[in-house]
């Protein structure tokens, strides 16, 4: 799964969204479209690692359950 990872989230320039159902006790993954990519971080760590993806691979890594 080619994917590349991003040690400080915030360091990303990205528009972090959860979905509506999430709880508000932080327990959440964020997406956020970066750079052509999608980026996937821990809601509980804004400051922690992020993940960014093309889209092919985020689908490919959702469709065979390996993410």
């Amino acid at each position: 799964m080619p994917a590349h990872v991003v040690q400080d989230a915030s360091t990303l320039t990205a528009s972090w969204q959860k979905a509506s159902a999430s709880g508000k006790n932080g327990d959440c993954v964020e997406l956020a479209p970066c750079d052509g990519r999608i980026a996937i971080r821990d809601s509980k760590a804004p400051n922690g690692p992020a993940i960014l993806f093309s889209c092919p691979a985020l689908l490919t890594a959702l469709e065979t359950g390996t993410l």
